[in-house]
């Protein structure tokens, strides 16, 4: 939390100093990253994936401040990455609960941040958001795709996602793989418990 909260200071510091759209954009990430901490964790201190949490929890006076630099930086038409990825947590900072969050409109977003700061792990993230948008099905075959060139292999969160399509689409022999190879690459024992929790859910349904 203290780091955390150094690093805002530091981001409105650097507006004063520096006022362009994508340092706005910077903080405004950071604001609605940040709204969400109280929600992010159970009371035992487990992992609370977002469409999980109780979104009473979120600070909403972070998130309008968020929102408000998001529209500033969008507005200047001068925007980059971080801009982007403040309007993609800025969508999901609007929806009243998981079920309302408009993925067409993240979807876009993606297809945006992926021209302007094109990488493996936007393209999986963009993936993710295309399973929500048009099914598991259509989500698994990118990020199918992405491991097959050989990109994230080592990346925990791209096997754990796929672990989550497959759990999703019944694959069950599939997802559980996909669980052990995540498990076996997080190198948090946070994250590591949560995957194999997952993996005991799937071998218990």
């Amino acid at each position: 939390h203290d780091l955390s909260g150094e690093a805002i200071r530091l981001g409105k510091l650097l507006i004063e100093l520096l006022p362009e759209p994508d340092v706005m954009g910077l903080l405004a990430l950071m604001l609605l990253q940040e709204s969400r901490r109280a929600a992010r964790t159970s009371p035992d201190g487990e992992i609370v994936l977002l469409d999980d949490q109780d979104r009473s929890l979120w600070n909403r006076d972070l998130i309008a401040e968020g929102l408000a630099l998001v529209e500033r930086a969008l507005q200047s038409r001068r925007f980059g990455p971080y801009s982007l990825q403040a309007a993609i947590a800025g969508v999901h900072a609007q929806a009243p609960d998981a079920a309302a969050t408009d993925w067409e409109e993240i979807v876009g977003l993606y297809d945006v941040l992926l021209r302007a700061d094109p990488s493996p792990v936007i393209e999986l993230n963009r993936a993710v958001a295309v399973a929500m948008r048009d099914g598991p099905l259509a989500g698994l075959a990118l990020i199918d795709a992405i491991l097959k060139r050989g990109d994230l292999n080592d990346y925990h969160l791209a096997h754990a996602a796929r672990a989550d399509l497959c759990r999703r689409l019944g694959k069950t022999t599939e997802a559980r793989l996909s669980y052990e190879r995540a498990i076996g690459l997080a190198k948090q024992e946070l994250q590591r418990r949560f995957l194999v929790r997952r993996l005991v859910e799937l071998e218990s349904s």
